[in-house]
């Protein structure tokens, strides 16, 4: 295992697939950006399956646990499954996941279990169908998300619900979905509205506190509080009393968790970035393509590691001057 200045280890890594998405949702790909225009990667600026899996094992010789799949939207990545199955039987690899906004999985569940994918992380910002299609941009139904994780859940998955919270946009859904996912049995996480990327007109005053949405909860349901399961869980989690489904807390903003940071990042076309809120990632593919050995490569990934000093949310506030990031759509949730 590696680790980085502050002695943070590297045991968790997200891997981008694609940065399409069949959604322009308001937080991370707003239509008046990610319009019909917009100038997506090519197929060759695209990592290969083979050089995926490739990547994923050299991390995984060096200490890698924890695989998760993201977007761009996963799903509209053509073949899914084989790269799923490729994954899954990497030697050191226990925990493999993928997170999605649920558009396609009522069709692609069962390809994915069968595939080995046991894990599914799925965005929903609002049961009201008003206020969701307000924000995916596209006019999706809520109930088309729902009919996926319904789905997902019967074919045996394990399913998180991840929804961003803003203030004046979804926060009335809290309760409401606190409530049906409690009855579901499902866990439900609550994001602080993050500054990820540039475009998604973030502001402080937009953010709901897990404070704040804490004492909302607790206005209406009986919440205990769990331990972590794990160094550098980012979920401060609750359950509800008299009840085996959970909420949980991701506070960037408010309180953030930088010092137990474990995750490195790799976008659809091979950079390797190792923060969410990145300016400049260091280009792998290169290294893929111009047939250098898994040595040098390690190395590599090693010198970029062990020289991390992230620690951009517990620096927000006393920036000077705005920091220019990656976009989200792009790096992966």
């Amino acid at each position: 295992m590696i680790t980085d200045q502050f002695n943070r280890p590297l045991h968790d890594l997200r891997i981008s697939v694609t940065d399409r998405c069949n959604f322009r949702c308001q937080y991370c790909m707003p239509a008046e950006i990610f319009g019909p225009d917009f100038p997506f990667l090519s197929k060759n600026e695209v990592l290969s399956f083979e050089e995926i899996e490739r990547l994923a094992k050299l991390f995984a010789d060096l200490g890698v646990k924890k695989i998760r799949l993201t977007g761009g939207e996963p799903l509209l990545r053509r073949g899914l499954p084989e790269l799923i199955e490729k994954l899954t039987r990497i030697e050191g690899i226990t925990d493999m996941g993928l997170t999605t906004n649920g558009l396609l999985l009522s069709r692609l569940a069962e390809d994915l279990y069968d595939a080995g994918l046991r894990r599914l992380n799925i965005s929903l910002d609002a049961l009201d169908d008003n206020i969701f299609k307000k924000l995916n941009g596209r006019g999706v139904s809520s109930r088309e998300i729902l009919a996926g994780i319904d789905k997902a859940c019967e074919m045996g998955f394990e399913v998180k619900v991840n929804m961003v919270v803003q203030r004046g946009v979804n926060d009335q859904e809290i309760v409401p979905m606190a409530a049906y996912f409690r009855e579901k049995g499902i866990s439900l996480r609550f994001i602080e509205f993050m500054d990820v990327g540039n475009s998604n007109g973030w502001n402080m005053e937009k953010v709901i506190t897990k404070k704040e949405m804490y004492e909302i909860l607790s206005s209406h349901f009986e919440l205990e509080p769990v331990d972590a399961a794990y160094f550098g869980e980012v979920a401060k989690r609750y359950r509800f009393k008299e009840s085996n489904a959970e909420v949980g807390f991701i506070t960037s903003v408010s309180e953030s968790f930088c010092s137990s940071c474990t995750r490195a990042r790799i976008s659809a076309d091979g950079k390797l970035y190792t923060c969410l809120f990145a300016s400049h990632g260091t280009d792998l593919r290169a290294f893929l393509r111009d047939r250098s050995s898994d040595e040098t490569i390690k190395t590599k990934i090693t010198s970029i590691w062990s020289k991390r000093a992230d620690r951009y949310s517990d620096q927000r506030n006393n920036l000077q001057t705005p920091k220019k990031k990656i976009e989200m759509s792009y790096i992966g949730g």
